[in-house]
């Protein structure tokens, strides 16, 4: 009987532990929102070894200083770096992001951002084709990178 009266009450105590969580993330409403100039960047066709940078600006756009906790990508070849310091309300901020272009073929990534905004986590995207060198690979085709973002 008392093995019973113990599992009980350590069930009601697990569940009002989890109520009161569950109560504290919907009181906590964060006014920071992060707002990027665009979240897709399409590298278009680049030769490999290439350069494979490309930047992704955002604002803060809350009353409160923006932080950054947490910036990856979706794989090795995918490199990001980002503001480490609180970024002010109505400042900017910038994720660099390296692909490595010795991989040669298309490619599309994601970059997870997660911060203290209420928007959190915000994903960005960057795709283009990477080509081989003129003579290595069968017939090469003209180069183009304007750089410019892409819909999805």
């Amino acid at each position: 009987m008392k093995k019973i009266f113990y599992i009980i009450c350590t069930f009601l105590f697990t569940l009002a532990i989890h109520q009161a969580k569950a109560q504290d993330k919907s009181n906590s409403t964060s006014s920071t929102e992060i707002k990027f100039t665009y979240q897709d960047y399409n590298y278009g066709t680049i030769i490999k070894g290439a350069n494979g940078d490309c930047e992704f600006r955002f604002v803060n756009n809350g009353n409160e200083p923006l932080i950054l906790t947490d910036v990856h990508a979706s794989c090795g070849c995918t490199v990001p770096s980002w503001t480490k310091e609180p970024v002010m309300p109505g400042k900017e901020g910038v994720i660099k992001v390296t692909y490595n272009t010795t991989r040669v073929g298309a490619f599309e990534k994601n970059i997870t951002v997660t911060s203290n905004a209420k928007n959190t986590p915000v994903v960005l995207h960057i795709k283009g084709i990477v080509q081989d060198v003129p003579g290595n690979n069968g017939p090469f085709k003209p180069i183009t990178n304007d750089g410019a973002p892409f819909a999805r």
